[in-house]
This record gives structure tokens, C-alpha cells and sequence, in this order.
């Protein structure tokens, strides 16, 4: 069977490749800034302007539905075209999509943008996934997913907080957006990125369908941490600001989710070298439900919504991470796409279900319909936990 690049030739083939696979993950890092800087303030606009809740979980939910739907896609794009170059096409794609937002405020035409965005997202997004979980050197491969995921929470924690600090307008945003997906792509370019593979070369293909079926409860996990990580950073911005908050303020709870999935990822990833998954898989449960039920105290104490938003980024985060973590295990022998595929599939669809679904629970039922139903998916998680076997490493 064909090595990964990082062990066909020794240890310069190996620094090479992870050179390669660093600047992969800068770049996407830099679009992950790039869209949590500007979701937040597409929400605060849309509802200063009078459009409902449910309706500014449309249009986050339509990227995320997107991904999912390109997501089957992607093996046979990536073969056709390479993943480098499907790539630097999905994130010129991004760029221009975030453009758009600056030169109309049509909701219909935001809603068409979100779908060309998403597509560029699928191939970034799957390509990223699966460059790493293909080339992370495997005895420190939680460690090293944690240390990419880490560097996502960072984007977006950082990326809510820079509306209310950087002195510019919502258009000037916008184009400040692009700016930062253009030099993401600008960074990819080179041969060690183009040399870099996502599967054996003598792998048989997968379809994806098959692969969710073969791994039904880790996708069930990466959908619920694609709800609390993806899918409640708009919708808990618009209700805090329809709360009474002010701009940096209801921007600032999309900054606590992504702040918290920042604290998170490298220590779940160092759990996940070093704990059975059960354990690290039954924790994380525990910690959603707690933060989900806490939620319904939002409408008496305001200040929970802080400590949930930490909460929920921190543990949707952590379940993506353990997720891509042990699939990568799982698929070490095979096609890294077909697994990421499948977790990405999972996660995606959470992320679009999660803020159009809460928003039709925040819109009828209040802060307690949100609490109830999240509090349900968590207790999803934690019986599935118990499915897993295993010990340290995923193994």
C-alpha cells in the first residue's frame, strides 16, 4: 500500500509535506475569520431591519445546506480537477460570494450568495479535512487535528469581535471580508501544496452513503456539534439583540462560542490521544445538556446567554474535532475523503438544521422551546457515547 507523503522519504519529505499542510490550514483559517467577522453582522442588520428570526436562520442555515448537498460531490471533483486547484476555485468562490454582500441588500440576493459561498466552502472545507487527517503523522494525530481546530476557534473568536473594534462600516466590513479569503488563497499557491494527497493511491472508492452507514453514530455526533458549534452563533446574536442588546454586545456571544471552541480543541485532542472515546465522547454530552438547561434562565438573567454560547462553542467544537479524530483511524488504510466526507456531511447538516430549527423554537416557544430541544440533542450525544469501545487513541 502507498505511503501518506509525510512518510515516503524520510525525514525530508515529511517536513516538506507538513510545511505544505500548514500553509492548507492558514489559509482556511484566515475564510474561517473571514465568515464569522461577517455573520454576525449580516444577522444584527437583518433584524434591526425588521426580518425575522426564522428568517435570518435561513439564511445561515443556506451555506451550511449547501456544503452538505456538494459534499457527495467532492471525491469526484477533487479527482478531476486535484484538491489543490479545487481549492484555490472554492476559495475564489468564497471570495467573491462575500463581495456581494457589500453591493446589495436584497435578501433574496444574500440568499443566493450564501449558496455560491457554500459551494466554494465544500471544496475548502472537505480539501482542509482531508489533507490532514491523510497526513498528520499518526501517533499525533489528536494532537495535531486539536492544534489545526485550535487555530479555527481562534478565527472564530476573533472574527465576532472585530465589528466592534475595527472603526469601519458594515460594506467596508464586507470588502475587508474578501481582502482576507484572497490572501488565504494567495498562500496556497506552490508546488508542496499541489504534491499533497488525500488517499492511498491504491484505494478503492467509497461512496459516501455507504460510509455514513458503516459509522451511523459518529455522524449522528459531528450533526449535533455542527448545531452547537455552526448553527447557534446567528441565531443567539439575533436573540440577544432582540433582547435588548446592544451591537457589540449581541455580537460578542457569536465571539464567547468561538472563544470557547478555541479553549477546547488542543486538550480534547490530547484527551483523545490518551482516553478511551467513550469517556471523552459521555463528558462532552454532559457538558452540552448542562449548558442547554441553563439556557432557559436567559429570560430572567440575561448573562447566562455568555456562559452558554462558551458552552456550546467549546463542546460542538471538541465533538467535531473527536469526530474527525477517529475516522481518521477508522479510514487510515483507505480514502481519508470518503471518511471526512461523511463527518462533514453529519456536521453540515447541523449546522444548517440547527439555526433555522431554533429559530422557529425562539420565535414560538421562547428561550425555554431553545433550551428544551438542544437539551434533548445532548442527550443524544450522551447515549451514543456509551456505543463506543476502544481505548486511548482511538484505537
Amino acid at each position: 500500500m502507498t505511503a501518506s507523503p509525510a512518510d515516503q522519504s524520510g525525514p525530508t519529505s515529511e517536513r516538506i509535506a507538513l510545511i505544505a499542510l500548514l500553509r492548507v490550514a492558514c489559509a482556511t483559517t484566515l475564510m474561517v475569520m473571514s465568515f464569522s467577522m461577517l455573520q454576525p453582522v449580516l444577522a444584527v442588520r437583518l433584524q434591526t431591519a425588521g426580518v425575522s428570526a426564522s428568517a435570518i436562520g435561513v439564511l445561515a442555515m443556506l451555506p451550511f445546506l449547501t456544503v452538505a448537498l456538494m459534499v457527495p460531490l467532492m471525491p469526484q471533483v477533487f479527482a478531476r480537477l486535484g484538491v489543490a486547484t479545487a481549492y484555490r476555485i472554492g476559495m475564489s468562490l468564497e471570495a467573491l460570494a462575500t463581495l456581494g454582500y457589500a453591493v446589495t441588500t436584497d435578501y433574496a440576493l444574500w440568499c443566493a450568495l450564501a449558496v455560491l459561498g457554500g459551494i466554494g466552502a465544500a471544496a475548502v472545507w472537505n480539501g482542509t479535512e482531508a489533507l490532514i487527517a491523510h497526513n498528520a503523522p499518526p501517533g499525533r494525530r489528536g494532537r495535531f487535528t486539536g492544534l489545526y481546530q485550535s487555530a479555527l476557534g481562534a478565527a472564530l473568536a476573533v472574527g465576532p469581535f472585530l465589528p466592534g473594534l475595527l472603526p469601519l462600516s458594515p460594506q467596508a466590513l464586507t470588502v475587508f471580508a474578501a481582502s482576507l479569503m484572497l490572501v488565504g488563497l494567495f498562500v496556497t499557491f506552490g508546488r508542496g501544496v499541489a504534491a499533497l494527497q488525500a488517499s492511498h493511491e491504491d484505494a478503492l472508492p467509497t461512496g459516501l452513503w455507504a460510509t455514513i452507514c458503516s459509522v451511523p453514530g459518529l455522524v449522528t455526533i459531528a450533526f449535533a456539534g455542527g448545531v452547537f458549534e455552526a448553527g447557534l452563533g446567528s441565531i443567539t446574536t439575533a436573540y440577544g439583540s432582540q433582547s435588548g442588546l446592544s451591537l457589540a454586545a449581541a455580537t460578542s456571544l457569536a465571539g464567547a462560542l468561538g472563544l470557547g471552541s478555541f479553549a477546547l480543541q488542543y486538550p480534547c485532542g490530547w484527551l483523545s490521544d490518551h482516553m478511551p472515546p467513550r469517556t471523552v465522547f459521555g463528558l462532552a454530552g454532559a457538558l452540552l445538556l448542562s449548558a442547554s438547561a441553563a439556557f432557559a434562565a436567559a429570560v430572567v438573567w440575561p448573562p447566562v446567554l455568555w456562559l452558554c454560547a462558551f458552552i456550546w462553542g467549546a463542546v460542538g467544537g471538541a465533538l467535531y474535532t473527536l469526530t474527525m479524530i477517529r475516522v481518521a483511524h477508522q479510514f487510515a488504510s483507505s480514502s481519508a475523503i470518503a471518511g471526512t466526507a461523511a463527518m462533514i456531511t453529519g456536521y453540515t447538516v447541523g449546522g444548517a438544521i440547527g439555526p433555522s430549527f431554533s429559530g422557529l423554537m425562539i420565535d414560538h416557544f421562547g428561550a425555554h422551546g431553545q433550551a428544551a430541544w438542544l437539551s434533548v440533542l445532548s442527550v443524544v450525544v450522551l447515549v451514543l457515547s456509551r456505543r463506543f469501545s476502544g481505548t486511548a487513541g482511538h484505537t
